[in-house]
């Protein structure tokens, strides 16, 4: 009898072992869980510029969004999605970006997006930045250097530029259209004054259309941008920028 029970209890013991999840398979499906917090979260998109603001000027900014946050937190939300709120000559709202790694000054400064992500991590918010990579400003330095130094600058490289067709090259590369309505394309005039190559422009021409983050050369700008504004705005110490 006393055989049997410890056969039995053998049994059911080894059956519980096979059921339990490994330590390994928990901590993968924690980790996959952890990284598809977006699935099922709140997010609360925050348009800067008409949010909050903290200093009287008429003209939403960092500080006034910090300010709110616990209101955020109380209606249930669990990520904040910030609109562009970098350097940029405001001919697209924002979404021309002339310094990804600058604030512009209208909203404030780095030590206010700072403050921001830190106090948002500390009542259990994430911060989603819009980094916007499909353009840039004319007047980011990439895009004037392009310009200034004419036809063959690896510079160019980073945008669309191409050649016009007719006997000049007085007619754009293609027949496409902006989004924001006329052709995609304007001629840029190049250093010796003479008229140049054409860039492309899906949306406004005051933003030119880029090759993308992912051609960039590992010692460009674009790469430690994204990758410092995403550690930056995660939950602290829970996700790396390639996790993000």
């Amino acid at each position: 009898m006393t055989d049997t029970l410890l056969r039995i209890k053998d049994d059911m013991s080894q059956h519980s072992a096979a059921q339990a999840p490994s330590p390994t398979s928990a901590s993968a499906v924690a980790v996959a869980k952890h990284r598809d917090w977006w699935r099922d979260a709140v997010i609360y998109q925050v348009y800067p510029r008409s949010f909050a603001d903290s200093n009287g000027d008429g003209m939403g900014d960092l500080e006034g969004v910090r300010t709110r946050l616990p209101y955020l937190r109380d209606l249930g939300v669990d990520a904040v999605w910030l609109s562009p709120f970098y350097a940029s000559p405001q001919a697209d709202a924002g979404y021309d970006v002339a310094d990804y790694r600058a604030v512009d000054p209208m909203f404030g400064n780095l030590l206010d997006a700072d403050a921001l992500i830190r106090d948002a991590h500390g009542l259990g918010l994430r911060i989603i930045v819009d980094l916007v990579p499909n353009h840039s400003s004319d007047q980011h330095e990439w895009f004037k250097r392009a310009v200034a130094e004419g036809p063959g600058s690896p510079l160019r490289d980073r945008y669309h530029f191409r050649p016009g067709k007719g006997v000049s090259g007085e007619l754009p590369p293609n027949d496409w259209e902006s989004i924001f309505g006329g052709p995609a394309w304007t001629r840029v005039t190049e250093p010796d004054g003479t008229p140049g190559e054409w860039y492309l422009h899906l949306f406004a021409p005051s933003s030119p259309t880029s090759t993308g983050i992912t051609r960039r050369s590992a010692t460009s700008s674009a790469p430690s941008c994204a990758s410092g504004w995403t550690w930056a705005s995660t939950a602290s110490g829970s996700m790396s920028p390639m996790d993000w």
